[in-house]
């Protein structure tokens, strides 16, 4: 069953939940899930800076169902706020059950990146910017 549909237009990473990302009680650890919401809230903040941005702060972060192995877990990201240097991320996990293709939203959070230079300090971000 089916909740809602997920943002479509905004897929930024799709993984599948493995043994390997397991809890001692052979959930799909939070960790897991939160690194891989933080790889796709990057993606779109570096291609919005237009180069080198780092996960700065997690503003908030819900976790509403489990995530189980073999289930395919898509995240979902776009921009809430550009400042001069930072920028607000949203990003939602969703996961599609293998067994019955059920589709639930398992976790959202607001994720907050910051433009960088080579020499890792923070750099404006181009306030002009087409997709």
């Amino acid at each position: 069953m089916t909740e809602t549909l997920p943002p479509i237009e905004q897929l930024t990473l799709r993984m599948i939940a493995m043994p390997r990302d397991t809890n001692p009680s052979g959930d799909i650890f939070g960790g897991w899930l939160v690194s891989i919401m933080d790889l796709a809230g990057g993606t779109v903040g570096i291609h919005r800076s237009k180069g080198r941005a780092v996960l700065a702060a997690i503003d908030k972060m819900s976790f509403h169902r489990p995530v189980f192995v073999g289930d395919e877990v898509s995240c979902y990201a776009h921009i809430v706020r550009v400042g001069t240097s930072s920028m607000q991320i949203s990003v939602e996990a969703w996961v599609k059950r293998p067994k019955n293709g059920d589709i639930h939203r398992v976790t959202e959070g607001l994720f907050t990146f910051v433009a960088i230079d080579e020499h890792r300090k923070p750099r404006p971000i181009p306030q002009e910017w087409i997709d």
